[in-house]
């Protein structure tokens, strides 16, 4: 407490402040401003002989009452009174205006005092904005509420209470400042807020602790550096009905995928108690992926989850105790298992968009939003206790392709984690194991901490990059460093146990949903393109991908889909196990058969478990370029390939030569692997019929005899994945000679057909790819590779079948993407590092040949005209 010189008496919670206390402070202040002739009491008036209404329902609130309640709180009264009517719960209070916030400031010549405090203040030294804050906040605090305020509050507390049936119901009080979740602007995090307060002169400490959060270190850097004036934001107060998520579940929705902008899913993380342990990084949490356009339309829009560690969980305080909540240690059986249900995921998905659709029609634009979520363990009930725009992904241009790559790095990764963003950093490292430390960080190094809250937000502003050990990617590090833009990894584990302070590491989160550290610094680079300059190309510029975690970043590229998904490459890095393990794991060893036991055990059985990663790997795909077409490859692992799974080497073959052995279509028609293959049909049905993913199509690898098509394609409709259904196109890979030769009767069985270069060229050269030996003569370009594109080419246009190419050659060579559009070809698929190169490469080549065409036309017309004119003279003469 400070003293009217704020000369500094006791520092203490003000927010914990009991009943006794509360009343002291009023009496005080009460006795001082009667001695003092009434000099500094309130100006808030609202008129002659009208008081000031400072406590307004939140169903009286709506969007347009911003500047009085601040963001938060006029978001909370535009759902209650715009979206509760479409099924979206949002837990009733009343808001503490604006006006609440003058009257404190108009006593005591606070507003004076405060401008003159703040009007040289440098954020940038962080020893001198911790004590300008500290000074302000105790000001404020110091002068207490009036007491039209104070009742006003206790008033309209007591009528919420008999409400709810109860003396004394408890509520979250939060900051709602005017300039807080504003559409351009975010505060969020940077002000107070308290949950569980319970009791009329709780509510009311509470509420002047948020009024004094105005002036957190963190929110006065954020308005200087946003150019917000420091007296031109006022503080309000949101006070709400608490959802005993305590007992259960909360988390965080964003309507867009936070780190790559893309606009058709709905991300949403939770944990076990109150969201605070998500929102402050306190926990790794729960992650399921909603994909819009199938929301209410697919049996299941889920393309994602992912179990979190979710370490602690915050819970009430019972007892008589001071504090409202502790943090307890989630049970490790809790720990394992998700803390929300699919059935929660998708109501909060729904939620989720109808908020999303009310506020863009509002704004007049599309709005993302950023929406806190709570299920009550009492009732099961879930609720939507907060809604704000999000002011990062959707701020940015939409026809600016911007890409980072880390060229030259050590391959050694120190650790990992989930990567925030798509950029990456190196620099000198600074180890923080407290906020009492954040001063010694300098400008340009990456901050490795185990957690950050909004204390630690004028160091993130400083630092080149971010690194903790726990949070998920709602959690505060993580929007934080969006918002600056600075690459982040959260999750690390034990990244302040590996990294050391002074030490140069890089940290690189450009290659999906995980980042890296590596040793020393590397070599960055970064491209901007406008996706408004790029040429467009007759030819398909597609993809291939294989790592369902890069796709939504690789959504934006300028490509016609996804030209072949290696499937195989999914089972590997996303599952792991072999696919008979999962059917037959007693017959696999004992310790296998407990790793297999481990990953399924939030499955119904291994086979579950292995159904649904392979049909979320391969939906997150389709989800990414929906409804662009994405082909998906079934399985081409050899047997060789086959064997390094969990549980492989109890069933696999031990070939001679696997590349030439049991693969592709034989494997699946083969009696000991038809099970495996049709397990695998099990989870691409999903994706199809059960997910709505109707863009998926499949494609045949290895086969060798249009019989063998004709049994495959049979054991597919067999599975729900029946050809010509639903538009299901099956394509066959173009990759062997009897490919070529038999093309006419191949082109009965099959849609269309796609060049494995790859396998062409081994099989016509005679060249075995794998062998390091013979490198030197592995080469599309060869003269007898060429003629056989060029027949399979020639043969699919005879039939009337589209044909696409899957190989780096045409981005590496420019006379060999000539030769292919030359040739007619449909389509190219490269890997996303060739795209923008091969759009250029590709773009060239069909103008020169559209400018061949032209020449030959005009040479055939003039020609034409001679051969006219010299027949004219004939007759004449």
């Amino acid at each position: 407490w400070v003293n009217k010189t704020d000369e500094v008496i006791e520092d203490t919670s003000f927010s914990e402040l009991g009943g006794e206390s509360w009343r002291r402070i009023r009496s005080n202040h009460a006795d001082f401003e009667e001695r003092s002739g009434k000099k500094y009491l309130s100006t808030a008036t609202a008129g002659a002989g009208e008081a000031v209404k400072h406590c307004i329902p939140l169903q009286d609130i709506c969007l347009d009452d911003l500047p009085k309640v601040g963001g938060k709180t006029a978001s909370l009264g535009e759902m209650i009174q715009q979206l509760a009517p479409l099924g979206v719960s949002v837990p009733g209070g009343f808001g503490v205006s604006s006006s609440a916030y003058d009257a404190v400031l108009d006593r005591f010549q606070l507003r004076e005092r405060l401008e003159l405090l703040m009007r040289d203040v440098d954020v940038n030294n962080l020893d001198d904005l911790a004590v300008r804050g500290r000074k302000a906040r105790l000001i404020i605090m110091n002068a207490g509420l009036p007491d039209d305020v104070s009742e006003q509050i206790e008033e309209s507390y007591t009528a919420l209470s008999n409400s709810c049936a109860s003396r004394s119901c408890s509520v979250a009080v939060r900051s709602s400042a005017t300039a807080e979740d504003l559409p351009t602007a975010s505060f969020a995090g940077q002000q107070a807020s308290f949950l569980n307060v319970v009791g009329k002169h709780s509510v009311c400490s509470a509420v002047l602790e948020c009024l004094a959060s105005v002036f957190t270190d963190r929110a006065i850097a954020y308005r200087v550096h946003n150019g917000f004036d420091h007296m031109d934001v006022k503080g309000a107060v949101s006070v709400q009905l608490m959802v005993r998520s305590d007992l259960a579940s909360s988390g965080v929705a964003f309507t867009l995928d936070p780190d790559t902008g893309f606009r058709d899913v709905v991300v949403i993380t939770g944990s076990y108690g109150l969201g605070e342990s998500i929102v402050g990084g306190k926990v790794d949490p729960d992650e399921i992926q909603v994909f819009k356009p199938m929301i209410g339309k697919a049996e299941d829009p889920i393309i994602k989850r992912a179990i979190g560690r979710k370490q602690t969980q915050i819970i009430y305080t019972l007892g008589g105790s001071n504090k409202r909540t502790k943090t307890i240690l989630t049970p490790d059986a809790d720990a394992t298992r998700p803390s929300f249900t699919d059935e929660d995921a998708k109501t909060i998905a729904e939620w989720s968009v109808k908020i999303e659709d009310h506020y863009s029609q509002h704004h007049g634009h599309p709005t993302p939003m950023d929406i806190e979520w709570a299920k009550d363990g009492i009732t099961g009930e879930l609720f939507i206790v907060q809604a704000r725009p999000e002011t990062v992904k959707s701020a940015q241009k939409a026809n600016l392709l911007q890409q980072t790559q880390v060229t030259e790095h050590d391959p050694t990764t120190i650790v990992h984690g989930n990567a925030i963003g798509s950029d990456a950093a190196s620099g000198k490292a600074r180890v923080i194991r407290h906020v009492s430390e954040i001063s010694n960080i300098k400008p340009g190094e990456i901050l490795v901490a185990d957690m950050t809250d909004p204390d630690w937000v004028p160091a993130l502003r400083i630092a080149s990059g971010v690194v903790t050990n726990r949070g998920g990617r709602t959690c505060h590090a993580a929007i934080v460093s969006r918002e600056l833009g600075v690459p982040c990894i959260v999750g690390a584990k034990d990244a302040t146990e590996k990294l050391k302070t002074g030490e140069h590491y890089t940290i690189d989160c450009s290659n999906g949903s995980t980042g890296f550290v590596y040793p020393g610094d590397s070599k960055i680079e970064r491209t901007s393109v406008c996706l408004l300059s790029i040429p467009k190309t007759k030819t398909e510029i597609k993809l291939i991908l294989g790592d369902p975690d890069a796709a939504l970043s690789l959504s934006g590229l300028p490509v016609a889909g996804v030209g072949l998904v290696r499937q195989e490459f999914v089972v590997a890095n996303h599952i792991g196990v072999h696919p008979k393990a999962v059917l037959h794991p007693e017959l696999v060893s004992p310790e296998d058969r407990e790793i297999i036991t481990e990953r399924a055990k939030n499955d119904p059985s291994p086979k579950a478990w292995f159904t649904r990663r392979l049909s979320e790997g391969i939906g997150s795909i389709a989800a990414a370029f929906y409804p662009r077409p994405v082909l998906v490859r079934l399985s081409d692992f050899k047997s060789n390939e086959y064997r390094r799974l969990v549980g492989g080497e109890n069933f696999e073959p031990d070939e001679e030569n696997p590349m030439l052995g049991l693969r592709g279509a034989s494997r699946y028609l083969s009696p000991e692997f038809k099970d495996a293959f049709e397990l695998e049909c099990e989870a691409l049905s999903h994706v199809r019929n059960e997910m709505g993913l109707k863009n998926v199509e499949l494609m045949v690898p290895f086969c060798r005899t249009p019989e063998e098509g004709k049994e495959v394609i049979n054991i597919l409709n067999a599975n729900g994945l029946v050809k010509g259904k639903d538009g299901l196109k099956v394509w066959v890979m173009c990759e062997l000679p009897s490919n070529i030769f038999a093309i006419d009767e191949f082109a009965k069985v099959f849609d269309g057909f796609s060049i494995g270069s790859n396998d062409l060229t081994q099989l016509v050269l005679g060249v075995d790819r794998d062998s390091g030996l013979l490198a030197d003569l592995f080469d599309e370009d060869n003269t007898a590779v060429k003629e056989a594109i060029t027949q399979a080419i020639e043969g699919s246009q005879r039939n009337g079948k589209k044909i696409g190419l899957c190989g780096q050659a045409p981005s590496d060579k420019p006379h060999f993407a000539g030769f292919l559009v030359d040739l007619g070809i449909d389509s190219i698929s490269l890997t996303p590092d060739s795209v923008m190169q091969a759009i250029d490469i590709v773009s060239k080549a069909e103008d020169k040949k559209a400018l061949g065409e032209e020449i030959i036309k005009a040479i055939s017309s003039d020609k034409a005209r001679q051969d006219t004119s010299g027949a004219a003279g004939t007759i004449s003469a």
